[in-house]
């Protein structure tokens, strides 16, 4: 198989998308390493991981622990980065600017220190996917900031394709996803808000984490696609629901 030995390194790999992505790895037979900001999240998910997995405990907030983890790890393959905080959903007049700037500090600042200090060690061949979101093309009304942190990574992705090649850099923009996330928002809301997602998408449903983890691998083990932006949301973004 394509990544059979190959040392992948998930950023945000102890829970929803991540994680998948670093099951769905070590399956196809890639030796993964998972890094969260949370220990108890890590060594949880390390116990349900198979033996070709380890974990360590990163804020990628901190350029110098980013830097200090490639240098450990040596040469790699592929880096796929999944982190991310819930957004901020207070009205704009509201938030004050300080705290406006740290909800770009892990989506958008910590994939450039991910990608400054990965991208020396990566082997011929291998790649680097960020994640960004729907919000970028579909504006969520109430969530301006989100609209732009996403686009913000895009625009990244197509810049770092450009300075890192042959290193090839790729996004998944995912939808709706069932991911814990979503947990910070009460029962029955939560319910309600993933239900209108699903009826919006023609796919008449949410995604699951193991379907962008699909994505995650394919933009690994294609060698021929770089600089692309991966839509996976059940055609959310073609309807005008």
């Amino acid at each position: 198989m394509a990544l059979t030995d190959q040392r992948i390194v998930v950023i945000g790999g102890s829970s929803g998308m991540g994680l998948a992505t670093a099951q769905a790895a070590a399956e196809a037979g890639a030796v993964v390493t998972i890094a969260s900001s949370s220990r108890e999240r890590v060594e949880a998910a390390r116990a349900g991981l198979p033996d070709n997995c380890d974990g360590v405990v990163l804020d990628v907030r901190d350029e110098a622990a980013v830097a200090d983890l490639f240098a450990d790890i040596g040469e790699l393959d592929h880096v796929v980065f999944t982190a991310g905080d819930q957004a901020d959903r207070r009205a704009l007049k509201d938030l004050p600017l300080a705290e406006a700037r740290r909800g770009f500090e892990v989506r958008l600042w910590g994939a450039v220190a991910v990608a400054k200090h990965a991208s020396p060690r990566i082997r011929p061949g291998g790649s680097i996917t960020l994640t960004s979101g729907t919000a970028s093309v579909r504006p969520i009304p109430g969530a301006p900031l989100a609209s732009a942190g996403t686009a913000a990574t895009e625009g990244l992705v197509l810049g770092l394709a450009v300075d890192l090649a042959p290193v090839r850099v790729n996004a998944v923009r995912a939808g709706a996803v069932r991911t814990p996330l979503w947990d910070a928002i009460p029962e029955p809301q939560r319910a309600a808000v993933l239900g209108n997602f699903a009826k919006r998408a023609l796919t008449g449903a949410v995604g699951e984490p193991g379907q962008i983890a699909a994505a995650h691998l394919y933009l690994m083990e294609n060698q021929f696609v770089t600089g692309t932006v991966l839509t996976v949301d059940g055609g959310l973004v073609l309807t005008g629901n």
